[in-house]
């Protein structure tokens, strides 16, 4: 009898529930905490890349005198500023591309790529062709970008068009490296008041080809 009051009494317990619950319950708010904090950062990454091609396409097209490789690299530099949190000169590409029309007529006249630069460390080829495509061709005569969304330029101007691609790395859930893998932003801007598209290098500088 006295066995049986014992387990009774055990049975009956429940000074450990409490416990239990919170050991059950502590790994699930942990994952939405973390995971919480990681898709923030994921978030605020897309942000800074997406920040990264307006400013890249609105400041070369900000350009008015003329385009000279000096200037490419003060694209880039605030590129680099922008991004710098993000190492983004390790893990990023800028491609900047100068999409002009290509001057030709009947079937071979289009768009063409006068020229092209880039930035960072990240091994990505340019999407849309590189310097040179479509000068002699009707190959970009639908212009560059996604299907559905191509950007063309107008007769005597130019399009400064951006693609920037960053490895994301995850900060806490290294897990999902694989699932969310590389952000891709792409931007065009006009360029303003320039007539002179032919790219200088008055300083000498080293070319930032692709």
């Amino acid at each position: 009898m006295a066995y049986q009051a014992i387990f009774r009494k055990v049975v009956q317990c429940t000074c450990g529930v409490a416990m239990v619950e919170f050991a059950l319950g502590v790994p699930i708010l942990l994952f939405m905490l973390l995971g919480g904090l990681e898709l923030t950062n994921l978030m605020l990454t897309h942000m800074r890349i997406s920040q990264i091609a307006l400013t890249v396409a609105d400041n070369a097209g900000r350009v008015r005198t003329g385009i000279d490789e000096s200037n490419i690299y003060e694209v880039f530099a605030g590129a680099n500023l922008v991004g710098q949190d993000l190492e983004f000169e390790n893990r990023g590409r800028v491609v900047l591309s100068s999409l002009e029309p290509n001057g030709r007529s009947g079937t071979r006249a289009g768009q063409r790529i006068t020229w092209q630069r880039c930035f960072g460390g990240l091994a990505v080829a340019p999407r849309y062709g590189l310097q040179g495509a479509g000068a002699t061709d009707a190959s970009l005569a639908a212009g560059m970008g996604p299907a559905g969304n191509r950007i063309t330029a107008a007769n005597a101007t130019a399009v400064m068009f951006v693609e920037v691609s960053y490895d994301y790395r995850p900060v806490i859930l290294e897990s999902l490296q694989g699932v969310i893998g590389t952000i891709r932003y792409e931007s065009a801007f006009n360029v303003r008041e320039r007539t002179n598209q032919a790219i200088t290098n008055t300083q000498g500088l080293s070319v930032r080809s692709c």
